[in-house]
């Protein structure tokens, strides 16, 4: 059982301040809703559509802070990296459960066009508010380790079977040889936790200091 402390850092939640955090909320809850809707407690499909999406926003983000950084010729203190690193660590996350939850044809043509979507509306969104972009990715990685709790439970639970981890995400989170879906889960779950931190901040930081990041 997870200790207050740890409990408390996986209920961790930023209430909505202004127009720009409702604006975010609202789109996350609605997806939400979506997933739910779609995939009720099917959380290895779940996951995949999940991390589909979580792995655009870190790419398009870094992609357009360094176009700023090259036409301002100003530094990035540290942002590119960040966000790239992110980027990189949720298309693990993708590739770790596509080999766990092996989806059919019909889930990988909703993948190709969930992403595609989420793609052309999340460019726009950070081109117009990178605020709002940066706390409505924070609030997909709360849902996200709400998620992977429930994930967690049903594993527990015995409702779904602990198979082996892929040797691709023992290699990548440095796990133990014997280990398996559930220890797959906490790790993926303590990245979300990270990026779900560190987007607030970026959030916050340009609340403090609204500088168009992407202008």
């Amino acid at each position: 059982m997870d200790s207050p402390a740890a409990s408390a850092n996986l209920e961790r939640h930023r209430s909505a301040e202004n127009m720009s955090d409702r604006v975010a909320l609202g789109i996350t809850l609605t997806l939400r809703l979506l997933a739910d809707t779609f995939f009720a407690k099917r959380y290895g499909n779940r996951a995949i559509v999940l991390e589909t999406v979580a792995a655009v926003p870190g790419m398009v983000g870094g992609m357009l802070i360094h176009l700023r950084c090259l036409r301002w010729m100003v530094a990035d203190h540290g942002w590119i990296r960040t966000l790239l690193d992110e980027a990189e660590n949720e298309r693990m996350h993708l590739m770790t459960f596509v080999q766990i939850a092996k989806p059919n044809w019909f889930e990988r043509l909703v993948i190709l066009a969930v992403q595609a979507i989420f793609f052309v509306a999340f460019f726009l969104l950070y081109l117009s508010s990178s605020r709002t972009a940066h706390r409505m990715v924070a609030y997909f990685e709360e849902q996200a380790v709400i998620s992977y709790t429930l994930y967690l439970a049903e594993i527990d639970a015995g409702r779904v079977e602990n198979i082996p981890a892929p040797a691709s995400a023992i290699a990548y989170w440095n796990l133990p040889e014997n280990a398996r879906l559930r220890e797959v889960v906490i790790a993926v779950r303590e990245d979300e936790i990270g990026h779900r931190d560190v987007n607030h901040e970026f959030a916050d930081a340009l609340t403090a200091a609204p500088v168009r990041q992407t202008g």
